[in-house]
């Protein structure tokens, strides 16, 4: 039976980040499963002092496929009435809330309160944080707000469904594998990638990619390059700041790696994404903490192990010696995992990877995700 479906959480034109692109995809996955599918949008998602990028928008075009409306504004509680209001007459089958961050809280649980009263709907949240990576003041309050306007969770790491049991304790909480970022085209040839990025074929490359905050670890991985063994090796960093940058040139001086990082520090578009996947040897994902990460399910679409560290959720994703290598959260243990990969080399990892891609379908989050559903019925 088709339902009618709304994913409530950001989408274009905000920028393609890991919520708003899986929400994107998620909705082209239930529209091919054959179901209706609307995205609700923000008008205002953040507030100045909770983004610190360049932009919080795209000049992409936007998709043509999709339906996207506009409509909520994260900071006016008139409007989280009016938007409730709204999808209470609307009466979809399924609202799926993304809640990443406790900041939400208060505009999802009121918008998802009112929209419950039509005594039809039923609401699943999709958490990628219960706790936050970067904690304030009123994070708990807030959360504790949200949660019990759903009627069951999903979860795509071990460590989020810990964090989300201290708050629940009498609703399903369902644990998924994060299906793959398919959506970003396929690879390109090696030396082909590189030559776009003015990269020589014969160096080894790591790639960090994604928005660079002090959690993700950047500094870490900055300073366990001296201590790699191979020598004709280049870090290739591809996101924006979402901090001071000063810190970062600094050290790279200090250690004088200048040679051996390149610095494309800003919001990578979608349709590049390939190239700098295309280009890596291997992906290294440094954070110091983590619940789970996008650039995993990017990794394995274009087929690239990982060197991630052990914390979180990272690694249930990446078996040790099969699909990449696990480090902790400091330089040495990053450089022992590089210098292994330099060893084994990336075909060694290429089959596991392949089979473990296999796991990650949108087909087979999808079902999982309808059968949490129907068992709410």
């Amino acid at each position: 039976m088709a339902l009618h479906i709304v994913i409530l959480g950001p989408a274009h034109p905000f920028r393609g980040g890991g919520i708003t692109t899986f929400n994107e995809r998620l909705a082209r996955a239930l529209q091919e499963a054959g179901h209706r599918v609307e995205i609700l949008n923000f008008t205002v998602q953040y507030p100045a002092f909770l983004f610190p990028g360049k932009s919080q928008t795209t000049d992409e075009a936007a998709p043509s496929d999709l339906i996207i409306e506009q409509r909520l504004h994260s900071m006016n509680p008139l409007n989280w009435w009016t938007t409730g209001e709204y999808l209470r007459k609307k009466k979809p089958d399924l609202i799926l809330v993304r809640y990443w961050l406790p900041f939400m809280g208060p505009a999802f649980g009121t918008v998802l309160r009112r929209a419950r009263k039509n005594h039809y709907t039923k609401i699943i949240a999709l958490t990628d944080n219960v706790q936050p990576h970067e904690k304030r003041l009123g994070d708990q309050l807030f959360t504790r707000y949200f949660l019990p306007a759903c009627d069951a969770f999903i979860t795509m790491s071990k460590k989020v469904e810990q964090d989300l049991r201290a708050f629940v304790d009498n609703k399903p909480i369902l644990q998924v594998r994060h299906p793959l970022y398919d959506n970003f085209g396929l690879p390109v040839e090696k030396d082909s990638a590189r030559k776009r990025l003015n990269i020589h074929s014969d160096t080894k490359v790591l790639l960090f990619f994604g928005f660079i905050r002090a959690y993700k670890g950047l500094d870490l991985l900055l300073k366990a390059l001296p201590l790699i063994r191979e020598q004709n090796m280049l870090l290739l960093v591809a996101g924006e700041f979402y901090e001071d940058p000063a810190a970062y040139h600094k050290l790279i001086k200090e250690l004088g790696i200048e040679t051996k990082v390149k610095l494309m520090a800003d919001f990578i578009p979608s349709d590049q994404v390939r190239y700098y996947f295309s280009a890596a040897d291997l992906v290294v994902q440094p954070y110091r903490n983590a619940t789970q990460s996008g650039v995993t399910p990017l990794a394995y679409h274009f087929e690239k192990p990982m060197v991630v560290t052990n914390v979180g959720g990272l690694p249930d994703y990446v078996e040790d010696g099969v699909t990449g290598l696990l480090a902790e959260p400091e330089p040495s243990s990053l450089a022992n995992a590089i210098n292994r990969f330099f060893e084994f080399g990336e075909d060694r990892f290429s089959t596991q990877i392949r089979e473990k891609k296999k796991e990650l379908s949108w087909p087979a989050f999808i079902d999982q995700l309808l059968k949490l559903f129907h068992r709410l019925k």
